[in-house]
């Protein structure tokens, strides 16, 4: 059973926002990315109080994905980002982006402790997650 409303369209959009963001990770990271997303979709807290579609989080200005602003993210989704994200979709998550609701790419760096006031929920390869602080109720 799906933890958030969507349809085919908003599939085949985060099957292409993940692999625009992550596809260098592999699946797993590519996984995590998709976790990202549908926790802004389920969070009621902070920048996501209205993101309630897969469509507004994925477009959402500002602090939306930068990805969503070059070409290679308007390419088709491809069968195995579509599996992936109707993965995420059915409510698989995996450690550390379990609760995160933001990413960042941070190369060889290390990751930040805090990012906006947020903790790091832990790294996967090149992806620092970073997760609310306990004290904002963002899922019910």
């Amino acid at each position: 059973m799906a933890v958030i409303a969507h349809n085919e369209k908003e599939v085949e959009l985060l099957a292409r926002l993940i692999r625009a963001e992550a596809e260098a990770e592999g699946n797993l990271g590519m996984l995590m990315v998709a976790n990202v997303g549908v926790n802004r979709v389920l969070a009621n807290c902070l920048d996501f109080r209205n993101i309630r579609t897969i469509q507004q989080m994925v477009y959402q200005r500002p602090g939306g994905f930068e990805s969503t602003l070059h070409s290679y993210f308007y390419q088709a989704a491809r069968e195995n980002e579509i599996k992936l994200a109707r993965r995420a979709i059915q409510g698989e998550k995996f450690r550390p982006a379990t609760f995160a609701l933001w990413f960042y790419n941070a190369g060889n760096a290390d990751c930040s402790a805090q990012w906006f006031g947020q903790w790091n929920s832990g790294r996967y390869k090149a992806h620092c997650f970073y997760a609310p602080v306990e004290s904002e109720r963002c899922f019910a």
